[in-house]
């Protein structure tokens, strides 16, 4: 398994009918590469310095992002299907239901950052699906 010191930049879009959310983040972490198999690695704080730690999971035909910390939950991503999860934060619980229109990833290399991007749809709690993208570059530090 290879072992790699990695800067990540996740970029979040959501857009309604009648606006677009941006959110983006960018931290350090760790990236695992496998036969058929990538692991990203990392934490990030909330305004309330409270932590969040991720562990994205990536397969040629699935995605899994699994949360922990301040945020938890297990979102699976897997091409034309429907997944549900339950997302949990300081507030309470959300149910959500994915249905994923498209998977992209391309590793890093030596020079070249790597990317993952995501094309979902989302329902919380029954309420009616809003489209999300997911970005992520992941570029091998040295």
């Amino acid at each position: 398994m290879n072992k790699s010191q990695v800067a990540i930049k996740m970029t979040m879009e959501i857009v309604d009918t009648s606006q677009k959310d941006v959110t983006v983040i960018e931290e350090t972490g760790q990236l695992f590469e496998n036969e058929g198999k990538t692991v990203l690695k990392f934490s990030e704080l909330n305004e309330n310095k409270e932590q969040t730690n991720s562990l994205i999971t990536i397969h040629p035909d699935k995605v899994s992002v699994k949360r922990s910390g301040a945020v938890s939950m297990l979102q699976q991503f897997q091409r034309k299907q429907k997944t549900e999860n339950v997302y949990r934060h300081q507030f309470g619980t959300i149910h959500m239901e994915t249905e994923t229109d498209q998977i992209l990833y391309q590793s890093p290399e030596a020079q070249r950052a790597g990317k993952l991007f995501i094309s979902y749809q989302t329902s919380l709690n029954g309420e009616p699906p809003r489209r999300h993208r997911l970005t992520i570059t992941v570029k091998k530090e040295n």
